[in-house]
């Protein structure tokens, strides 16, 4: 067997971990609210929201940043933000009727929401659904779509990856990931500290210590992804390990960081593609960066242009707009030095270099046309000035974007 490989797989594939999906009456049909249950208590490393107006469960988790957590209760179709002490009581309303449900202490419940804002909870349909999913976790590929349906809100694709790694000294573990974010998504999350919801099980042991590896492996992955710019109140991202695979701590192995790190990479980009109203996925990726600060800021600059969006989504080979978002990027460079290309399927076409257009004919503004109409476009910027590094994904900006936006509480 590989040291690993990816494989068919939810966030029940790690031993020791059940789910649940279920309507609550939330939303007016559709699934609404989720739940993950460990079988003994499991190691808890949270990345939270930067964004100073912090939706209520935020608030309560990042206060109370519980070591271990047992169970998460996810519901959609509410965020429970900007609802005041009520929404600070519904939380921990959610967390008690967690608690008596699986007869575990409330402080290990972790809480997460999504959907409109400024909505206050209906605790009555919240609980009912609780008892209800409490009732009904199961493992298996039908717990894992149940689950990873009722956490959707404007997402159209289910997003779950698993892999499977075995670690130097032997232990056979599994990781998964499911996933939720389609609209105001530009998480900025930070451990200890529209919507991405992520939530990751891991039957390997890790230690406390292992919070500093999370962050960065945030940092590489789903901080590195927008959609619009916007970072929502309600962004978090729950990694569970429970140890039941056996084996040392993981913490420094390279086989199981390189596992977490490929399954968030490919949840990261998947979310950028299911973009509200997205038709590309936009890979931005910078080179020759001074700093790994620098080549973040390049990266997430270029994602974020509305100018830059638009032109992609109508194969428009403007790429001034590029540039342009490059300059305000705050990153450290040399006109004359900087190469510019764009990819798009099997086509590579070279656009800036030294500071000056590689092309001018229209034969060859055609090919640059022809590279951004594809599914997957990729602009590789290279500084020229140091050895740092960093990819970020985005999406287009589409007619729908606005659409869906424009009527999104109605």
């Amino acid at each position: 067997m590989k040291m690993m490989e990816i494989i068919e797989g939810g966030i029940t594939t790690p031993q020791g971990f059940k789910a649940a999906g279920v309507h609550s009456g939330v939303k007016y049909r559709a699934l609404d609210l989720g739940m993950v249950f460990s079988e003994v208590s499991a190691s808890a490393f949270v990345g939270y929201t930067n964004n100073e107006v912090k939706a209520a469960p935020v608030q309560v988790m990042m206060k109370e940043n519980s070591p271990k957590l047992s169970a998460v209760v996810i519901n959609s179709g509410n965020a429970n933000a900007l609802t005041g002490r009520r929404g600070i009581e519904d939380v921990i309303a959610m967390k008690q009727a967690v608690a008596a449900e699986l007869n575990i202490d409330p402080i290990e419940v972790g809480v997460m929401s999504t959907g409109l804002i400024g909505r206050f909870v209906d605790m009555h349909k919240i609980r009912y659904g609780i008892s209800r999913a409490a009732r009904e976790l199961d493992t298996g590929r039908e717990a894992d779509g149940l689950f990873t349906e009722a956490i959707m809100t404007t997402d159209t694709i289910k997003k779950e990856y698993s892999v499977r790694v075995r670690l130097e000294d032997g232990t056979l573990t599994y990781i998964s990931v499911a996933s939720k974010g389609s609209g105001m998504i530009s998480p900025h999350m930070k451990v200890l500290h529209g919507t991405t919801l992520t939530i990751v099980t891991t039957d390997a042991s890790l230690s406390p210590a292992f919070g500093s590896k999370w962050q960065e492996i945030l940092d590489n992955s789903l901080n590195m992804v927008s959609v619009d710019g916007d970072q929502s109140t309600n962004d978090t991202a729950i990694l569970m390990a429970n140890g039941k695979a056996g084996g040392s701590f993981a913490d420094d192995d390279p086989e199981f960081t390189s596992a977490l790190e490929t399954v968030m990479t490919k949840i990261a980009k998947t979310i950028a593609l299911d973009g509200e109203g997205a038709t590309k996925l936009i890979e931005v990726q910078v080179t020759g960066a001074e700093s790994k600060d620098d080549a973040r800021r390049a990266a997430r600059q270029i994602i974020n242009s509305p100018l830059v969006k638009s032109a992609i989504f109508g194969s428009d080979p403007n790429y001034g707009r590029i540039m342009m978002a490059l300059g305000n990027s705050g990153c450290k460079f040399n006109l004359e030095d900087v190469r510019l290309t764009i990819k798009g399927g099997d086509i590579e076409v070279p656009i800036l270099d030294s500071g000056a257009p590689v092309f001018q004919e229209e034969r060859s503004v055609e090919v640059v046309r022809m590279a951004m109409d594809n599914k997957e476009v990729i602009i590789a910027v290279d500084l020229a000035l140091g050895k740092e590094s960093a990819i970020g994904w985005g999406c287009d900006l589409t007619y729908d974007y606005v659409r869906i936006n424009a009527e999104y509480a109605t």
